[in-house]
């Protein structure tokens, strides 16, 4: 048995559909409302809290196999909780900022969890991705509304990876042999720019979409107010304020272990170009 965590997310949801789509089973998705979600046919709905770790408790009966996004509660305590439902392996999603930015507050806590994963007893696969393609929603409201998108650093080109090569990384690590005990950096194929993922969309959109480049003043002001001031100077400072060579680096992590090159932003952008119609 295997449970996908986040099972309605951008790496959960992908990875339900690979594993369903090759037959892989039996699944479980974790939700907070059951009710509410459509998986696949086959996919075992089960629900569970991250804050309440002991609300787990049934949807890791009989589970082996585990994958798990990081920091959505108590992370000690839901490691234990699965140890001591029986699960073998977990595969667990973390940040590339841990080998790239270990200063920044986020990255330390990443880094504390993949530390008590290593000590849990149980067998272990780390993904670090670097910056998500699906952060472009952010713009999506703006989009919509024809409006003008802002963002810092507009030329600073990162290799963003697609949220499905995550997925097929995880999808590989849960189903065949020779993945445990491996920490696996993860990247996207080319790096790609904020200037770029807009032209991207608009593309994808079939119209233009402005963009405008802002400081990091102005974007700290605005991020500030949603994630705090310590969590908007991360996210500015991987994103364009302190980059390096390591974060910069293209990566082919993902075709050596699926087999299949990584996707290029503009096939997310198509794919999601009805979010920001």
């Amino acid at each position: 048995m295997i449970l996908v965590t986040g099972a309605t997310g951008n790496i959960g949801s992908a990875l339900l559909e690979e594993l369903h789509a090759r037959g892989i089973g039996p699944l479980r998705g974790l939700t907070r409302d059951a009710a509410r979600v459509v998986f696949p046919e086959g996919v075992e709905a089960v629900e569970g809290d991250f804050t309440k770790p002991a609300s787990l408790k049934p949807a890791l009966d009989g589970v082996r196999s585990l994958f798990l996004v990081s920091r959505l509660g108590p992370d000690a305590d839901i490691l234990e909780v699965a140890r001591q439902a029986g699960v073998e392996h977990v595969v667990l999603v973390s940040s590339i900022t841990v080998q790239t930015h270990p200063r920044l507050g986020p990255a330390g806590e990443n880094l504390a969890v993949e530390q008590l994963l290593k000590s849990s007893g149980m067998a272990w696969t780390i993904l670090r991705p670097t910056q998500f393609a699906s952060n472009a929603l952010m713009w999506a409201a703006s989009i919509r509304d024809h409006e003008t998108v802002r963002a810092p650093y507009a030329d600073t080109a990162l290799p963003t990876i697609h949220p499905a090569d995550i997925a097929s990384v995880a999808r590989v690590a849960l189903t065949q042999p020779g993945h445990q005990g491996h920490t696996y950096a993860l990247t996207g194929p080319e790096p790609v720019t904020a200037r770029q993922q807009v032209e991207a969309i608009a593309a994808a959109l079939g119209r233009e979409v402005p963009f405008a480049e802002i400081s990091r003043q102005e974007a700290h002001a605005q991020m500030a107010a949603v994630f705090g001031a310590e969590a908007a100077d991360a996210v500015l400072d991987v994103t364009g304020g302190d980059v390096n060579d390591e974060l910069l680096m293209v990566r082919d992590t993902v075709s050596q272990v699926t087999g299949t090159p990584a996707r290029p932003f503009q096939q997310w952008a198509s794919e999601n170009a009805d979010a920001f119609h």
